[in-house]
């Protein structure tokens, strides 16, 4: 597929009046002849449609050619033209609302926006201004006067409609049966006027702020569906109600696979909310303890897997539900690896204690001044379980505990995938495939908050403001979900899943990329020689693509607009999200 942009002079027959005289712009895409009128040039003199005609041709018109045009402003382009492409391309934006306004249209500046230029909406609105236009956005969806104000209007508009926005996407990527992801994180939060912002576990490693804690449904593919937003403090397992509630009530599943980590779906869950629920199966992983308990009991045997590394086990504790155990050597060897790493860490650590209580001035004296000491490394490395403590008034011993090492280690690689779905409906194998798709979750988090999107930290003091902030953000991500898809041969990601899966032994096995992958990995560069991006350099790339206004010197003749031509690069791109550059 190629786009070739022309812009030429067009003579319309007008019936018994004199023919229009249209300045005109058409491109390829795909197989269709795409065109557009830029001005109307009826009234303009013959000598000067014959001038600009020639011009259009390549023609020189003398040596006052130079003088006769200029390039008055330039606007990053590209990168607003593919992500927007994109969106209306998935039909987005009529998601959002069916009729075109203003509001869904500042409602589409929010979401590429995000994706263009990740920023407070004050930098959005400056950005859009057509005194201080960053980039061709404001103007392509001819928005250029509004302002912050009007931003804060659209984004309340848009949490009105989440509802039924969500709704939408579930009926577009969810079916009855399918398997749905869901998994929490948390964001951290300036300020301290907004009730949701609470303290609470930081996965930022921000304890000194508060924050905000916001689920995501996703498809079996990492599509986001919905988004819901959640006091700083909540844990993870109470925000599952309300997803049962939202995939039975207001999506409609009769019959729906949930897959969560073993934090989210945990025994109170399943005998509160998920047997409760008719047709709702779900798929999660056992704790620790409870992995130990089925090895005291006898029920899974450690010896059984030095030749094989999945099984399928039952044990009276968990009636009417299937246990897959798995085992990853690979994953035993990192766990190994780190469990020393952390052991030596303590062991320097408590060094110092010991050396404190010995030191012959100031010596550290006290049982209570010592254990706050002792306590601050055992907790900042967890590894207390691991170490014998002995604290005097005046001295302090610990030595490893090499038995209870001893017994982790015997579980290390081990973990068992627990379901309610039989046999007959889904494998051993396939099962822990749906349960490692919550990576799918993960790199959409990984996108939200730091790479791609920026979603931290959150500065709105209203509650519904961080709600549509998040919703905002995750309808970005949707429009970049389908993007990556597309972009993939160009990008880092692998274009070819059936050959890596081909290449994986087992689901529990390390995932393995194919063969064509590695080769762009290691060259840089695709089959065809184009440089290999991640996904915002691709973007940076794309911004270079500008649109120019050119203005005639004579005052006579209008403005035209004019995109760069596209590098090979450029053009692949487009070539690969089916959109135009001409939008």
């Amino acid at each position: 597929m190629a786009y070739i942009v022309a812009m030429y002079i067009d003579v319309v027959p007008n019936r018994s009046s004199a023919p229009a005289i249209l300045l005109r712009e058409a491109w390829r895409e795909g197989k269709r002849i795409r065109k557009r009128t830029l001005a109307n040039l009826s009234k303009w003199p013959q000598h000067k449609i014959d001038a600009l005609r020639a011009v259009l041709k390549g023609a020189s018109i003398g040596p006052s050619s130079t003088d006769a045009f200029e390039i008055v402003r330039t606007l990053p382009h590209g990168h607003v033209a593919a992500c927007l492409g994109t969106l209306r391309r998935i039909d987005l934006d009529t998601v959002l609302a069916r009729k075109r306004s203003r509001r869904r249209d500042l409602a589409v500046a929010l979401i590429v926006g995000r994706l263009v230029a990740p920023g407070s909406k004050l930098a959005l609105a400056r950005s859009l201004r057509r005194d201080t236009l960053a980039n061709s956005l404001g103007e392509t969806l001819d928005i250029g006067d509004a302002d912050e104000d009007e931003l804060y209007g659209a984004m309340d508009w848009l949490l009105g409609r989440q509802e039924r926005i969500e709704s939408a996407l579930a009926k577009r990527h969810l079916s009855a049966g399918t398997v749905v992801l869901y998994d929490v994180s948390s964001s951290y939060f300036e300020g301290r006027h907004c009730s949701l912002a609470r303290i609470g576990h930081s996965r930022d490693h921000r304890f000194d702020r508060p924050q905000i804690v916001f689920g995501l449904l996703t498809d079996a593919e990492g599509c986001p569906v919905a988004t819901q937003v959640f006091d700083g403090n909540t844990g993870d397992p109470s925000t599952l109600g309300a997803q049962i509630h939202k995939l039975r009530e207001r999506f409609g599943l009769e019959r729906v696979v949930l897959v969560g980590d073993r934090g989210m779906i945990t025994s109170a869950r399943i005998e509160q909310d998920l047997k409760r629920a008719s047709g709702l199966d779900w798929i999660t992983a056992l704790r620790g303890p409870a992995i130990k308990k089925l090895v005291k009991a006898g029920t899974l045997d450690v010896s059984l897997f030095d030749e094989k590394d999945l099984a399928e086990i039952s044990s009276p504790d968990f009636p009417g539900e299937r246990l897959i155990v798995c085992r990853n050597p690979l994953l035993a060897a990192e766990r190994r690896r780190k469990r020393q790493d952390l052991l030596r860490a303590t062991e320097n650590e408590l060094d110092k204690v010991v050396a404190a209580t010995r030191r012959e001035k100031n010596r550290l004296k006290g049982k209570a001044l010592i254990g706050l000491r002792v306590g601050r490394v055992l907790g900042r490395f967890k590894m207390a379980k691991h170490f014998r403590i002995e604290i005097g008034e005046d001295d302090f011993r610990y030595q490893r505990d090499q038995d209870r090492i001893a017994e982790e280690a015997l579980l290390d690689g081990f973990y068992v995938i627990r379901t309610s779905i039989d046999n007959k409906r889904i494998s051993a194998e396939n099962t822990v495939a749906c349960y490692k798709r919550l990576a799918h979750v993960e790199r959409a988090f990984r996108s939200l908050k730091t790479v791609d999107l920026k979603i931290r930290p959150i500065h709105h003091h209203l509650d519904d403001r961080v709600r549509a902030h998040v919703l905002i953000c995750m309808l970005a991500y949707h429009v970049e979900w389908h993007m990556r898809r597309n972009l993939a041969p160009i990008l880092f990601d692998d274009d070819d899943r059936v050959a890596a899966a081909k290449r994986r032994s087992s689901p529990v096995s390390k995932a393995q990329r194919s063969e064509a992958a590695e080769r762009k990995a290691a060259r840089k560069q695709t089959e065809d020689g184009l440089p290999v991006h991640s996904f915002q350099t691709l973007l940076r790339d794309l911004a270079t693509l500008a649109k120019n206004r050119i203005q005639p010197k004579d005052p006579a003749l209008p403005p035209l607009d004019m995109i760069t031509r596209a590098t090979p690069l450029q053009q692949r791109a487009f070539d690969l999200l089916a959109v135009s550059p001409n939008l």
